[in-house]
């Protein structure tokens, strides 16, 4: 047996040192920036791929841990969100209890995650927060399995799995990351055994083989989407959502995706009116849809945050410096030292999905203009 894990674990290593393909494929910009990035991201999302097919992979005694965050970022995440996953299998019941922060969206969802197969996310159910029953400070309970629970509360609070349901899903956005919090939940198989069985060989094996097709399909994905993007360089184009809810995007969000390219002394003008709806944002990303790093760097801004004129329009400005402009409202978005990229604005439960209309303009003309 000692055997046959070493086996699993050259593989492993193996079928990682393979995904580097991906970020030297021969389309992909040379630029050093974006070459490193894609290797780093290899690692992140290998990180990202232990926790969930090794440490997380009993469906028996699941726990919610985090997927995508500020150093593991898959699919242009949304510097907005707390992302909690838990591994669970359809076959089983579960409860799901805790108490909700102050961030103003919650919505939790079961998925197939087919990301190491196909590169899909299947919803097989979903609560919005205003499907929830909440107790007076906050506090819930949800039964997520295939039957509804019965019982005096039969259907209250029921995330309906399917069999092939592999994970649970919980997304809070804020308005304002400085002052919202989000929520702490729990989770635990419903007649389960009552402690973990120890470690087996053939079950880690299986854990590092999901992990590494994992690495590879999923950075495969997106660079394939990033290439969708490119060929419309710097315009919003109209893209069929069915795309991204097979990749696990929200029901109630329109994804508006982009690719962009300027010059260092350029600069990216989008201007657009945002619709009816309760939030809003846009987000600058690398070639390898990852957010900019949002912790120490302007890269992206919602409907809280934006600037608007006096017409209702939103003007996001991306260039490698602020241009300083006096007059009008606008935002400006840190390019990072990037020239090119993929970005993102959202419109989440809107009346309307408007695509912005962009161009590129030299940033010393912005500054004539202004003066």
């Amino acid at each position: 047996m000692s055997t046959d894990i070493a086996q699993a674990w050259r593989a492993y290593c193996a079928k990682l040192a393979d995904a580097g393909a991906v970020i030297l494929a021969e389309d992909v910009p040379t630029d050093p920036l974006i070459r490193t990035e894609g290797f780093r991201y290899l690692s992140r999302l290998s990180k990202l791929a232990l926790e969930q097919y090794v440490e997380a992979s009993d469906p028996d005694f699941p726990f919610f841990y985090q997927l995508s965050h500020e150093t593991g970022k898959i699919g242009a995440d949304n510097p907005d969100n707390e992302y909690w996953n838990a591994s669970i299998s359809g076959h089983n019941d579960y409860r799901i209890t805790g108490k909700r922060g102050s961030m103003f969206y919650f919505s939790i969802v079961a998925n197939a995650m087919r990301y190491h197969i196909d590169g899909s996310a299947h919803a097989t159910g979903s609560l919005m927060s205003d499907e929830i029953h909440w107790g007076p400070n906050g506090e819930v309970e949800i039964i997520a399995s295939c039957t509804p629970p019965t019982g005096v509360d039969a259907g209250k609070n029921w995330l309906r799995l399917e069999p092939d349901a592999s994970v649970i899903i919980i997304r809070q956005s804020a308005l304002d990351r400085t002052t919202e919090r989000g929520g702490e939940f729990h989770i635990e198989r419903i007649g389960g055994p009552a402690v973990p069985a120890p470690l087996d060989a053939a079950k880690l094996a299986q854990g590092l083989g999901a992990a590494a097709q994992f690495v590879s399909g999923v950075a495969q994905t997106f660079a394939d989407w990033t290439r969708l993007f490119r060929q419309t360089p710097n315009r919003f184009p109209n893209i069929d959502q069915a795309m991204f809810q097979k990749g696990g995007g929200a029901k109630d969000i329109y994804y508006a995706h982009a690719y962009w390219q300027i010059a260092p002394d350029e600069a990216w003008v989008i201007e657009v009116t945002p619709p009816e709806c309760y939030y809003w944002n846009f987000q600058l990303d690398n070639w390898w849809m990852e957010s900019l790093d949002y912790r120490f760097r302007q890269i992206t801004v919602n409907k809280h945050s934006a600037k608007v004129d006096a017409s209702g329009v939103v003007r996001i400005i991306c260039a490698a410096r602020d241009p300083g402009l006096k007059t009008g409202a606008y935002n400006w978005i840190d390019t990072c030292g990037h020239v090119e990229g993929t970005a993102l604005l959202r419109w989440a439960g809107a009346s309307a999905h408007p695509l912005p209309q962009a161009r590129v303009v030299k940033l010393q003309d912005l500054e004539r203009d202004d003066a």
